[in-house]
């Protein structure tokens, strides 16, 4: 029986115990083409063989930059750490100057590049890194194409080193360097070894209802992001079919083609499909929006555990049949379970897709802690809205006097590669790490996250402001995509907003208002002005007279990760928004 310590392990754990005809599948040019367990395993050891017949040695960096998740990727990954070398994954989106850092920082000698664009880029920098040979996924005209290492791989004779070199590889060596993408500053390289991953797989896999070899994911989210990482290691222990989107454009389609049960998602993904459902009900007419909007306020009503009482589910049971069952088949129809990370989930959102069967278990955990923490569990009264669930086995959480969530455990990094003093910084003397988190551990033992403290900053009154807690709760209005409250050392909070465009144009569309042809346009008229101003007062009643939001001034662009405004995991990197937006910002403390 084999037992999991390697990340490389969880393949075998599979073609052990439930190998799977589709274990992981990928669309080429309009066709799904699935991997079986054992083709899986085959390729990865060809991989394997091809690596070392090009110089891979134990402890080298391979990088990999792919623009989206594929079989591909997951070859590589259980390639390079079979041979006791380690992976580095790295984001696509960052620039060509973090490229050349991380590749030189990590000293990287081979990369591997899904397509044309991520070429591009690497081949701007590549002259400036140890990299010795780049390879793509797809067929690029000029570049080596992956499969020549495969067929390097194809002779077999040197299996035997491989299984040597799998031999030597112990649960505590470094397998993967994961570049956090940082807020500010230069990226930090994020130790993780094989019992880091492994230890927070499988704590956290009795937290997930999955049967083994009954059911389907459809992964989309960035897997150079340990989030989805981890949760494609605990799909194999699970025996899950694992299909990868094709892109964010497309997951509606996918989504349809594959019927997945289960799904990761960040709330920035779940706020816009909520937004699209909304928008098609506020289309309807007559009785079926009347209908609609019945069903979405008992769905933003709802609690688990029939605690609103045998009224409420019965009407809830109705909404379900008229109504949510239609948002159910725009996933697919098949969807069970929606595990949501990296920001904080809106409550609302939590309530409506419950109540929509469709339930969003919202867990926390960073990239140093492998990433999860806590997660809720729909069963056994194991979730709890508003909160990231309870801390899985084996991790200790405490709240520390100012606040702040530490935690320690199997799951905690090695440290900050080549950083001994953020190292130190980070984890203190009795071995718990600092995540940076304020939050709250209830009665009942469910993890509350309030704010990031380092976010958290003071008025010239000396009041305290969260700045998360006032932005998630203004982005449920459906005028507000994107909102930065400022204000430190000022004499009052205020905000830069960048609206929902296309919401504010259908809305405009209904009261006939001509908003000109350019987003610049739009954010100077004053209706759309004093609308959003309605938005930010009605939400303003929920907080302290210190914490109201006095002043904002709209923005024209979308922040995005591609202008610099948000980090690969969608988070506000605070300072450089603060920095392009400094006219505005002069604008609304009248300096």
């Amino acid at each position: 029986m084999i037992e999991i310590k390697r990340l490389f392990d969880f393949p075998y754990f599979q073609l052990e115990n439930h190998p799977l005809e589709k274990a992981l599948g990928t669309k080429y040019n309009g066709i799904w083409e699935t991997l079986s367990t054992q083709q899986y395993i085959d390729r990865a050891n060809a991989i394997s063989r091809g690596l070392l017949r090009l110089g891979v040695q134990p402890n080298d960096k391979i990088a990999v930059i792919s623009s989206s998740n594929r079989n591909e990727w997951n070859v590589m990954d259980i390639g390079v750490l079979q041979l006791g070398a380690q992976n580095v994954p790295v984001y696509p989106t960052i620039s060509e100057e973090d490229y050349e850092y991380v590749l030189n920082h990590s000293e990287a000698t081979y990369c591997f590049v899904s397509d044309t664009e991520v070429l591009e880029k690497l081949n701007a920098v590549k002259h400036n890194t140890k990299i010795k040979e780049v390879y793509s996924f797809d067929q690029i005209e000029g570049c080596k194409h992956w499969t020549e290492v495969l067929d390097l791989g194809e002779d077999k004779s040197n299996q035997d080193e491989v299984e040597k070199l799998k031999k030597q590889v112990k649960s505590t060596d470094l397998a993967t360097l994961i570049y956090t993408s940082g807020t500010t500053g230069r990226p930090k390289g994020v130790m993780l070894s094989h019992q880091n991953i492994v230890s927070d797989v499988l704590n956290s896999a009795p937290r997930v209802p999955f049967e083994m070899g009954k059911f389907v994911a459809l992964s989309f989210l960035p897997v150079c992001h340990i989030f989805e990482r981890m949760i494609l290691y605990l799909y194999q222990y699970y025996s899950v079919s694992i299909y990868f989107a094709e892109s964010i454009d497309k997951i509606s389609d996918n989504l349809k083609e594959v019927k997945p049960n289960v799904i990761t998602a960040v709330p920035r993904l779940l706020e816009k499909v909520y937004d699209k459902i909304i928008a098609k009900g506020t289309a309807l007419g007559g009785i079926k929006q009347k209908l609609f909007y019945w069903a979405v306020e008992l769905g933003l009503e709802y609690e688990p555990y029939g605690a609103n009482g045998w009224w409420y589910e019965t009407r809830l049971s109705l909404a379900r049949k008229l109504i949510f069952s239609k948002w159910k088949e725009g996933l697919g129809g098949n969807i069970e379970l929606i595990v949501s990370g990296s920001a904080a989930l809106q409550p609302r959102l939590a309530r409506v897709f419950a109540a929509a069967e469709i339930p969003v278990m919202e867990g926390y955990g960073l990239t140093e802690t492998s990433p999860v923490i806590a997660v809720n569990d729909e069963r056994n009264h194991g979730f709890k809205i508003g909160t990231v669930g309870k801390v899985i086995d084996n991790v200790e959480v405490v709240i520390a006097e100012d606040g702040e969530i530490l935690t320690k455990g199997p799951n905690l990094m090695m440290g900050y590669y080549k950083d001994e003093e953020k190292t130190r910084e980070a984890i203190n003397t009795d071995g718990y790490f600092h995540t940076g988190d304020i939050g709250e551990i209830d009665a009942e033992g469910f993890l509350k996250i309030t704010d990031r403290k380092k976010e958290m900053f003071k008025t010239s009154g000396g009041k305290y402001v969260a700045p998360q807690m006032i932005e998630n709760t203004m982005k449920q209005s459906r005028f507000i995509e994107q909102i930065m409250v400022i204000g430190e050392g000022e004499k009052m909070p205020a905000a830069f907003i960048q609206p929902n465009f296309e919401f504010v144009e259908e809305w405009a569309q209904r009261k006939n208002l001509d908003l000109g042809k350019s987003n610049e346009e739009l954010i100077a008229n004053p209706e759309v002005i004093a609308r959003i101003q309605e938005e930010v007062d009605f939400y303003n009643a929920k907080f302290g007279h210190w914490e109201k939001i006095k002043r904002f001034e709209l923005t024209p662009d979308v922040w995005s990760i591609e202008n610099d405004s948000l980090t690969p995991t969608m988070k506000l990197k605070r300072r450089y928004i603060k920095e392009r937006y400094i006219e505005l910002y002069n604008k609304i403390y009248e300096r």
